[in-house]
């Protein structure tokens, strides 16, 4: 049996947030709620979750800055699950780049709700003592999560964090995208963008302000991350 949790709800629709809470609280876990932007920001400043469930429209403050105050402004580490109707490729790269952990949209069955807040908190939850993993000047420090490339400290949301870490351990070899979901994810693999929109994210962090691409994309095929002498396979972009 799973631990149970402490979340937190961050819910402006009443019927909507009522379900959750019960449905998550059914499941033996600790639930608080807010209906606004900045009540949801006092509970997460001033307590302790595993996991946070965040509307994207909210009264008072909306959820990207909600969101991108608790990473930058306090700290806080707690996996946070975004929830909006929103689905377009920058609404989902706006709350990424905020620092969510993961996407739903809606309508989406609680249970698939429970499923991802399972597998935060798992990850969350995972100590990881790996030595550091290097590719060209590429380094990854699996304890203290630091990235940097050319001695040059790069920050990363935790997902992109996540995928560079497989890329980095499978380097040379190319990651299909069901591996590299597996890798990431777990038993609970994201909606169908979700893959496309932390790959932007973290190419456009480790590649883009420098001269020689380490992130490739085959078409049709997956992702690598290798030093300019292993890119050698056609239909490498």
């Amino acid at each position: 049996m799973n631990a149970p949790l402490k979340i937190l709800v961050v819910e402006d629709n009443p019927d909507l947030a009522a379900n959750l809470v019960d449905y998550l609280a059914a499941k033996g876990h600790l639930v608080d709620a807010a209906g606004d932007g900045l009540t949801g920001l006092h509970l997460a400043s001033t307590q302790s979750f595993d996991v946070i469930l965040l509307d994207l429209i909210l009264p008072g403050m909306d959820g990207i800055t909600l969101c991108r105050r608790l990473r930058k402004n306090t700290g806080m580490a707690a996996p946070i699950l975004m929830l909006t109707a929103r689905d377009t490729l920058d609404d989902k790269i706006a709350g990424l780049e905020a620092g969510a952990d993961d996407y739903l949209v809606k309508p989406f069955a609680l249970r698939e709700v429970a499923a991802r807040v399972l597998a935060l908190a798992r990850r969350a939850r995972a100590t990881m003592t790996h030595s550091p993993l290097r590719v060209a000047d590429l380094c990854f420090d699996a304890v203290t999560f630091r990235v940097t490339r050319a001695g040059r400290d790069i920050a990363l949301p935790p997902i992109p964090l996540r995928i560079l870490e497989a890329l980095m351990r499978a380097s040379p070899r190319v990651l299909v995208r069901e591996e590299l979901e597996r890798a990431v994810w777990g038993d609970a693999p994201p909606y169908s963008d979700a893959v496309r929109a932390h790959l932007h994210l973290l190419r456009a962090a480790i590649d883009k302000p420098f001269g020689q691409p380490l992130l490739r994309t085959l078409r049709g095929i997956g992702w690598q991350i290798a030093s300019p002498d292993e890119q050698s396979r056609p239909g490498v972009r």
